[in-house]
């Protein structure tokens, strides 16, 4: 099949009209198809995107966005690539997305990028896995822009991830910036049970009975021992790669959160991507059950 380009001359074809490659064509620079469409959005796309922005309503926008960092493994097979190329170019996503979120005022970001469930991948990929968050998260330290808080059962982390993690933490403790919230060794359900966990052994310590908690037990007591307590809940929780589903992404936190599922793969997901959830969410009506 002959492959169909664009002929950009003075004296032949204009833009939009395509005809079969003729190889011996001469002084006739060929333009692929899909460099034409790149080359067309980047010039439209930054029109496009400050429209976008401009008509977003300033009292409607999220303050915690949650996303969930998916399809990075699939984007890779895409494009003929191991699995940690996709992690990588993942993870070098993560900076502008922040970017994006602090242009709008947001307050507070969660990143999922590695569930409990994924522990259970096959061990060379999860150890090269880790090596990529563990880089990624130092570099984001590095930034000294965000202040990074690791949530998750750190516990079921390999002890050099855990100590970087909570060494980015340390050291982004006074930053005066977006509060991100690194979901690392995370699941809704194991969150739900630490909590649990440590609001019994508080009252032990304080010699409450199970029937005195049985009383006094109310919601607001499992909220201040979720991993993210003190924060508020997700406005917008946005997922890529098409799924929609939640996984156990923040179960708790969520009960009133705005859904958006993207189709773009995460290691292409763009601003203008950003823009239309953030969009979509300024359109809807949130009642919370009123």
């Amino acid at each position: 099949m002959a492959r169909v380009v664009c002929h950009v001359t003075e004296r032949t074809h204009p833009w939009g009209v395509f005809t079969p490659e003729q190889s011996d064509r001469a002084l006739v620079r060929l333009v692929t198809v899909a460099d034409w469409k790149s080359g067309f959005r980047r010039v439209l796309y930054p029109a496009y995107e400050a429209r976008v922005v401009r008509r977003l309503p300033a009292d409607r926008l999220p303050k915690h966005v949650g996303v969930m960092l998916d399809g990075n493994r699939r984007w890779a097979r895409a494009v003929g690539q191991d699995a940690a190329h996709g992690h990588r170019a993942g993870a070098a996503n993560i900076s502008p997305l922040l970017q994006w979120c602090d242009e709008l005022g947001v307050d507070v970001v969660t990143l999922w990028l590695l569930s409990t469930e994924n522990l259970n991948r096959p061990a060379e990929e999860l150890s090269e896995l880790l090596l990529i968050i563990e880089e990624a998260v130092a570099d984001l330290a590095a930034e000294r822009r965000w202040r990074l808080n690791p949530v998750g059962a750190l516990d079921l982390l390999p002890a050099e991830t855990a100590h970087r993690l909570k060494e980015a933490a340390d050291e982004t403790q006074d930053v005066d910036g977006i509060m991100v919230n690194i979901a690392v060794g995370y699941g809704g359900r194991r969150e739900i049970a630490d909590a649990v966990r440590s609001l019994l052994q508080e009252h032990a310590s304080r010699g409450t009975s199970i029937e005195q908690l049985a009383e006094l037990l109310d919601v607001d007591h499992i909220a201040e021992h979720l991993y993210t307590k003190g924060q508020p809940d997700p406005d917008l929780v946005i997922r890529t790669s098409g799924e929609q589903r939640l996984g156990g992404f923040l179960l708790w936190q969520s009960a009133h959160s705005e859904f958006y599922f993207c189709e773009a793969y995460w290691p292409d997901f763009r601003r203008v991507d950003f823009l239309r959830a953030v969009r979509a969410y300024a359109e809807r009506e949130r009642r919370f059950g009123a």
